[in-house]
C-alpha cells in the first residue's frame, strides 16, 4: 500500500514539473541547498506504518525548521537551538526533544553544505528523471540516512526520504515551495509553540 500510494504522489508532481536532462552535480547541489537559506512547502508524508499526513513546512537555515500537521492530525516537529521538539498529537503538552545534531535532518541544516568535501554522501545517482542523493554523516552511521530526490535543469528539492537505524523510512514530498522568505523566529521558538500549545487546552 506504501509503495503504490508514493508512486501516485511522485507521478502526479514530476510529470508537472520540468525534467532534468542529465545527473545534478555535487557543486551545483551544494550551491543550491545553501541558497536555500529560507523556504516554506506544502509537504506530504508517508511514515513507515503507511499512514498519510499532510500540512506546511518552514524551513530557515542554520538549524531550524517547522513541520506543522494539518487537522485533524495535532502534531508538532519543530528544530531550534540545537534541539528537535516532537509534539505528540495526542495533546500531551511536554514534547520529545532530541539533540539535532543526531538527526539525518542535521545534515541539511546545516550553516554551510558542501557535498564534495564533506564526505557525507554515499550514493549520486540519476533515474531518467531525479537525481537522487544518499547522505550518511560518516561518523555517525547509527543517525541514519536522508536521500534527497531533486530535479532541474535547475535543482529543485522534491522530496526527501528518512531511514532511522531501525530500518524505518519516513518520505516527504514537497509542492508548492517558495524561497527567500521573511519568517518570524518564533515559528520555530520550541518553548513560546509550548505555551501555544497549552493555553488552547
Amino acid at each position: 500500500m506504501m509503495i503504490s500510494r508514493l508512486i501516485l504522489i511522485l507521478s502526479l508532481g514530476l510529470l508537472a514539473s520540468p525534467l532534468s536532462a542529465e545527473k545534478i552535480t555535487l557543486g551545483a547541489l551544494s550551491a543550491y541547498l545553501n541558497g536555500l537559506t529560507t523556504f516554506q512547502a506544502n509537504f506530504t508524508q508517508i511514515s513507515a506504518d503507511s499512514s498519510l499526513s499532510t500540512g506546511a513546512l518552514y524551513i530557515k537555515r542554520p538549524g531550524r525548521v517547522r513541520f506543522e500537521y494539518d487537522p485533524p492530525n495535532n502534531a508538532l516537529v519543530l528544530a531550534a537551538g540545537g534541539q528537535l521538539a516532537i509534539f505528540d498529537p495526542k495533546g500531551n503538552l511536554e514534547p520529545e526533544s532530541y539533540p539535532l545534531s543526531k538527526t539525518p535532518l542535521s545534515l541539511i541544516l546545516a550553516d554551510t553544505i558542501n557535498l564534495a568535501e564533506d564526505k557525507m554522501v554515499t550514493g549520486h545517482e540519476y533515474d531518467g528523471i531525479s537525481t537522487i542523493l544518499t547522505v550518511q554523516d560518516p561518523n555517525f552511521s547509527e543517525r541514519g540516512i536522508i536521500r534527497l530526490v531533486f530535479t532541474g535543469p535547475v535543482p529543485q528539492l522534491r522530496q526527501w526520504l528518512i531511514q532511522d537505524q531501525n530500518g524505518d523510512q519516513t518520505v516527504v514530498v514537497l509542492n508548492d515551495m517558495e524561497t527567500h522568505l521573511s519568517l518570524p523566529e518564533g515559528l520555530f521558538n520550541i518553548l513560546l509553540n509550548r505555551e501555544k500549545r497549552k493555553s488552547k487546552n
